[in-house]
């Protein structure tokens, strides 16, 4: 399954907290959740297209977005890595910042 971040969420995602506006992570979560549990339940991938998005996503979306579905525990960083695949030729720096976002939230959850 792929869902395109700018097509079917916003060209312009930004910020943290759901005070931040109608565009933030933690309402990006509330897609994400869905559409992995239904992977899940497929057996299937979910490919997350981060192209065309004109600004440039700040980490603190990426974090809370990403990291926040293991801090939720919503997923582990194992079902992530077997469930999830990021695109990002536009800047290929966000995949790798995000499995650190996943990695670090996950040893935080074993303090």
């Amino acid at each position: 399954m792929k869902y395109n971040v700018a097509e079917k969420f916003s060209p312009t995602p930004f910020g943290r907290y759901l005070s931040d506006g109608p565009r933030s992570a933690e309402k990006f979560r509330t897609v994400l959740i869905p559409l992995l549990k239904e992977c899940t339940e497929k057996n299937d991938i979910l490919i997350i297209d981060l192209d065309d998005i004109p600004i440039g996503i700040g980490s603190s979306f990426l974090e809370e977005s990403f990291g926040g579905l293991v801090r939720q525990r919503a997923f582990t960083e194992k079902q992530l890595s077997n469930l999830l695949k990021i695109k990002s030729d536009d800047d290929p720096s966000y995949i790798e910042e995000i499995k650190e976002y996943i990695h670090e939230a996950e040893k935080l959850l074993k303090l």
